[in-house]
């Protein structure tokens, strides 16, 4: 799995924005201890997995019941649908009658996704004595996060600029989510501009656990991580919508300001997803992204960076911006919370000096360039007029006016 993790402090709870590259399923072939499944057998399968997704698609609850298990029908009924179908892989025979079909599933989310969401599944059947072929369990592939209806039956809560999809949440607290979230919308906007799909999709599982089985991992990586994005960064403007996830346990620490920073913070990589590239160093986009979320908020530079705001008092100015091994998670809270404080000074510096305009081109600029090499000079000399040392020696400046 390729992706790069982002990570951002609300006071003692991390932020992730982890950028998940989709997995591709078309070159899965027959393996394992089964044979491989005769044409016609596939070819029945493949007439079994149509009327499935036919029957979803329909909300024709009798005719799912006909292709095997239902569970699944009626805890994904509440997700709005606009497409929804199988591409068999591979089908294997497990003896007797019975077979595992390997199976990538496709949907899209109406009003909200302008590509499918594509997720591999691994599907056990059985042949009956009517010599047809029935569902009997549906699961996540091996090494593949699961989907929200995997954990319980979805509920949905539509807001102005948001999709709220939980499981084993009431739906009050949902909404409280849809508010954020509809809040959070008009103020990315205000800040990167209207070229986005102004629209954001927020999962809230149960728990921890259910947070971390949706992407894939140990929940013990995403101990004290309050939202986690999804997505494909530097994609096609038609690329799936990414999802918010939220990690409810963490979240509800926070208290309603920082929740609220939070959602903006995580929209905000929504909003910027295709302009952010390969190119565009950590402390850019996590930067940007923190200016966001505080930009319209009252809070002074001390407040919201406190960790540097101790490193400087303390004559312990940072000599470069921060390097993306820098937002790593080392157990070192305290080096973490700096680089993120010092991209988002960094960025404030550029919207005070330049203008937010500015500072939105720059970020594109960036972005642009494709690769690392060049990309941060290039677009510190054709948008600000000046060079990585100068910038760092105002940045540096910037950091003892500001916190000292």
């Amino acid at each position: 799995m390729a992706g790069r993790r982002r990570a951002w402090r609300v006071g003692r709870v991390r932020v992730v924005a982890l950028w998940l590259l989709p997995v591709t399923l078309g070159s899965l072939v027959a393996c394992g201890g089964g044979r491989p499944e005769t044409d016609t057998a596939s070819a029945d399968v493949r007439q079994l997995l149509d009327r499935r997704a036919a029957a979803v698609l329909a909300g024709d609850e009798p005719a799912y019941a006909l292709t095997g298990a239902r569970a699944e029908f009626t805890r994904l009924r509440a997700l709005p649908l606009a497409a929804w179908s199988y591409r068999l892989t591979a089908l294997r025979r497990t003896g007797g009658d019975g077979a595992t079909a390997d199976v990538e599933l496709s949907y899209r989310v109406e009003g909200i996704d302008k590509a499918p969401v594509k997720a591999g599944r691994t599907l056990r059947l059985t042949e009956r004595d009517d010599g047809k072929w029935y569902v009997d369990a549906d699961k996540p592939a091996r090494r593949t996060g699961q989907q929200l209806w995997d954990q319980g039956t979805v509920q949905a809560v539509r807001g102005a600029h948001s999709l709220v999809l939980g499981v084993g949440q009431p739906t009050e607290s949902l909404r409280r989510y849809a508010g954020l979230a509809d809040r959070a919308v008009p103020a990315v906007t205000q800040a990167w501009g209207g070229t986005w799909t102004k629209r954001v999709v927020v999962l809230v599982p149960k728990s921890l656990d259910g947070m971390a089985g949706l992407l894939g991992s140990p929940a013990s990586a995403y101990r004290g991580i309050a939202a986690v994005t999804t997505g494909e960064t530097g994609g096609s403007a038609k690329a799936p919508a990414d999802r918010i996830i939220v990690n409810p346990e963490a979240y509800a620490v926070l208290g309603n300001f920082g929740k609220q920073v939070v959602l903006t913070h995580e929209t905000t990589h929504v909003a910027t997803r295709t302009a952010t590239s390969a190119a565009t160093p950590l402390w850019l986009s996590e930067g940007y992204a923190d200016w966001v979320g505080y930009r319209s908020t009252g809070r002074t530079a001390v407040e919201a960076a406190s960790e540097l705001a101790r490193a400087v008092a303390s004559g312990d100015v940072p000599d470069a911006l921060p390097e993306d091994a820098d937002f790593g998670f080392d157990g070192d809270a305290g080096k973490l919370a700096r680089a993120y404080e010092g991209g988002w000074l960094a960025c404030r510096l550029i919207a005070d000096r330049w203008g937010e305009v500015r500072l939105g081109e720059f970020y594109r600029a960036v972005g642009a360039h494709g690769t690392r090499a060049g990309a941060v000079e290039g677009a510190m000399a054709g948008v600000l007029g000046t060079t990585p040392g100068e910038f760092t020696v105002l940045w540096r400046d910037y950091l003892r006016a500001q916190l000292g």
